[in-house]
């Protein structure tokens, strides 16, 4: 699971190597000082991080930085799938696109599922094969991203759509009127 807030979700008085470690002493016991040591360094470089900042404090690490190390503890264990809770939301525009294709390379290079939680419809229309709209705790619309993109039938599902800037032309009224779903 890569939680929402990097900075929340790490220890501020512990070392990223001891955080990362902290999960393999958990769940292999029997895993030596030195492999432990060697897959954390092993999960840094497989997300773009220097293994040097093991040593590092997240304080020490920018925002990007972080969500790469959140992304990193995920992938120490070998998942079959990856749980992305809003994981681009702090991150500026760039840095978000560098953290996405960093986990749509991850996930083809090592064959694991992701399951985004967001509020960012464009970005799922963008990076997911199906998508799960939810309303009030309830699943109200399941399908392909195409499909919920092109033809939405759930009218919570198309007043997301609408609330988001169109670059061509009119999209709805859903942000500036304000109306309930």
């Amino acid at each position: 699971m890569v939680f929402q807030g990097a900075m929340n979700a790490l220890n501020p008085v512990l070392t990223i190597r001891a955080q990362l470690a902290d999960v393999l002493s958990t769940h292999h016991p029997a895993m030596s000082r030195s492999a432990r040591r060697a897959r954390c360094a092993e999960v840094l470089t497989l997300v773009g991080v220097d293994p040097r900042r093991l040593r590092s404090y997240p304080h020490e690490l920018s925002g990007g930085m972080r969500q790469r190390v959140m992304i990193a503890m995920a992938l120490l264990l070998d998942p079959d799938i990856v749980v992305l809770d809003e994981p681009t939301t702090a991150l500026d525009v760039v840095v978000q696109r560098g953290i996405l294709r960093e986990i749509l390379r991850l996930r083809t290079e090592l064959g694991f599922a992701v399951l985004f939680i967001t509020h960012d419809l464009p970005l799922l229309l963008e990076v997911s094969d199906r998508i799960a709209i939810m309303l009030d705790g309830e699943i109200v619309e399941h399908a392909p991203a195409e499909e919920v993109r092109d033809r939405a039938r759930h009218p919570y599902t198309r007043r997301l759509l609408d609330s988001f800037p169109s670059l061509t032309g009119e999209r709805g009224a859903f942000v500036r009127s304000g109306e309930a779903p």
